[in-house]
């Protein structure tokens, strides 16, 4: 009589075994509408209790919810942080597809990786997989909407278009180079500074704790370019030459993994002038490394990027991502460790202490 119930056993096994081989092999490379997307953020914090946390810092115009995956180790200390975020503008599907590798990734390596392990103990990643949720919902409706950019709030006044560039939307200096004021344009920058409830988030969640950040990331596509501040030609970040030179280091190691080529440089001398833009303005919040990535490619699809380029695109830009989040902690850390290791050095000789008298 035991044999019917210890069927019924392995046949629950195996269907529970089964449930959870089906849920952890969630596809990183084909692009997720953004209810798949929001399930995938609480499936990971389930998954991950001791690392991941979602969290909510703001509503978008249409009242959804914007949240992003705090990942770092729980210290008790006071920590740095690092910001990515992701599909700012609508039709970038890779961006968001590149975030949730960027997780998927991070998450795999501080099991087994001491590096990472240690950058999670020092720092926490912040990463908004889908900024502008209205707009990426919106792409998603049919094929007359796919290449929507903006965001959903309606126009001013007597204006019939809907929709602000949010990424020129940010307090710096807005509204006064490569933007325009008519309202059905893509690049419309608002009525005013910071009108958008989406860049209201970003600026209250980073603005209120600048010091906190070494890094912001803001992912875009397309041009395969990786642009440091500022959008507008009179001005030049006070760290120029060492942006140039982590982003030429990211580069290079972009290119290891597929031999794509990364273009380094301001927005002005590589694409074109802009004002407005959430990178500018974390630059002048002094957050020291700020970035846009542009991922593939370079106009033959465009915003269409095709889902087998997901793979290649996600493992290039990781390696890039990485590149420049290693040396800024690095920068922070190990400076900071070698301090210490001076001040313990002069406190022992003070005292009288020497190698000799420590054995």
């Amino acid at each position: 009589m035991l044999w019917p119930a210890l069927l019924g056993l392995v046949a629950l096994l195996s269907a529970t075994s089964a449930a959870v081989t089906e849920r952890a092999e969630y596809d990183y490379f084909k692009y997720h509408p953004m209810p798949e997307i929001s399930q995938w953020m609480d499936q990971v914090a389930t998954d991950h209790p001791d690392v991941v946390t979602v969290m909510k810092y703001g509503q978008t115009y249409e009242k959804r919810t914007i949240r992003l995956l705090k990942i770092g180790l729980d210290t008790g200390e006071k920590k740095k942080a690092i910001w990515m975020d992701c599909g700012i503008h609508a039709r970038e599907w890779i961006a968001p597809a590149f975030c949730q590798y960027f997780v998927s990734q991070i998450l795999k390596a501080h099991k087994t990786d001491l590096k990472m392990q240690e950058m999670l103990k020092n720092m926490d990643f912040y990463v908004t997989p889908v900024l502008n949720m209205d707009g990426y919902m919106y792409t998603w409706e049919n094929n007359g909407t796919r290449l929507w950019r903006k965001n959903m709030s309606p126009g001013p006044f007597g204006c019939n278009c809907t929709g602000v560039d949010l990424n020129r939307n940010f307090d710096a200096n807005w509204g006064t180079i490569g933007v325009s004021s008519n309202c059905c344009s893509e690049i419309y920058y608002g009525s005013r500074p910071v009108s958008e409830p989406e860049a209201q988030a970003v600026t209250y969640f980073v603005g209120t704790r600048p010091e906190e950040f070494l890094c912001f990331l803001t992912i875009h596509s397309y041009g395969q370019l990786l642009l440091v501040p500022y959008g507008h030609p009179n001005f030049t970040a006070y760290n120029y030459e060492e942006l140039m030179e982590v982003g030429l280091g990211a580069a290079d190691a972009i290119r290891k993994v597929h031999g794509m080529n990364y273009t380094v440089g301001s927005s002005p001398d590589v694409l074109y002038p802009n004002s407005g833009s959430s990178r500018d303005w974390a630059h002048m919040q002094k957050i020291p490394f700020s970035f846009t990535f542009e991922l593939r490619d370079k106009g033959a699809f465009g915003f269409e990027l095709p889902e087998d380029q997901i793979r290649p695109t996600c493992e290039e830009a990781y390696s890039g991502a990485l590149h420049i989040i290693t040396y800024a902690h690095d920068k922070t850390f190990s400076g900071a460790v070698a301090t210490a290791a001076a001040t313990l050095s002069i406190t022992l000789l003070a005292v009288g202490v020497t190698g000799n008298s420590l054995l």
